[in-house]
């Protein structure tokens, strides 16, 4: 087999929106946990960090732990990883309660072998061969890939922003709607177009829509 041959058949496969996402089994602050049967009936939001004990990755742990309450009103798990040890997390975690006050209380994976990064392509050898880069993984509870953000090593994310994503998301798959740019809960939502020309005559009056054009209309939830 040649190394073209292996380096394509070892590569990981390219992650889809609305795709399974790859299982693992690995040792985190919680103990071993397998993410097919982990919190089952839960969304997850999976996130990587370059590393324990930096300023930026400091600051978003905090601010997911702040609304982890949040995120579990919303049905949805938190779940760290980073290349470093158990044991590091487990220092960083308490350094973190120790001079901020705030618990981490979810769990975080200890990736040394990489084997949860390289399956997620958190790894991107531009930016750094041996940290991970700032990715988030919105995954739902049949343990599909819903969206999927990069962000860069010197640049914190918006914990809000996810967590109006994870909003979104739901509110789409409940209702059978499309959410606008910065939509937030509580405001209209887009209804899906008509498709056929009986139908777009018939948007166009359709009562309880704010129709602005037959392919463009909101309503209220």
């Amino acid at each position: 087999m040649s190394n073209e041959t292996q380096t394509q058949s070892t590569a990981p496969a390219f992650l889809q929106l609305n795709g399974p996402v790859p299982d693992f089994e690995a040792k985190t602050t919680h103990g071993v946990i397998k993410l097919s049967e982990w919190n089952k009936d839960k969304w997850v939001v999976l996130f990587s960090h370059p590393a324990d004990f930096t300023p930026v990755c400091s600051t978003e742990f905090m601010a997911f732990a702040q609304l982890s309450d949040e995120f579990a009103k919303r049905n949805v798990a938190l779940l760290g990883n980073s290349i470093d040890s158990v044991y590091s997390h487990i220092a960083w975690v308490r350094s973190i309660k120790d001079n901020f006050g705030i618990e981490i209380d979810f769990p975080i994976i200890a990736d040394l072998d990489m084997k949860v990064a390289t399956k997620f392509g958190m790894i991107h050898e531009a930016s750094s061969d041996t940290a991970a880069v700032r990715a988030v993984f919105v995954i739902d509870s049949e343990r599909k890939l819903r969206a999927m953000i990069y962000y860069p090593l010197n640049v914190g994310r918006n914990m809000d922003e996810i967590l109006r994503l994870v909003d979104a998301l739901q509110t789409a798959d409940k209702s059978d709607v499309a959410c606008p740019a910065n939509w937030k809960p509580g405001e209209k939502v887009i209804v899906p177009p008509p498709a056929t020309t009986e139908e777009a005559e018939k948007r166009v009056n359709e009562k309880g829509y704010d129709v602005t054009d037959w392919y463009f209309s909101k309503r209220s939830l």
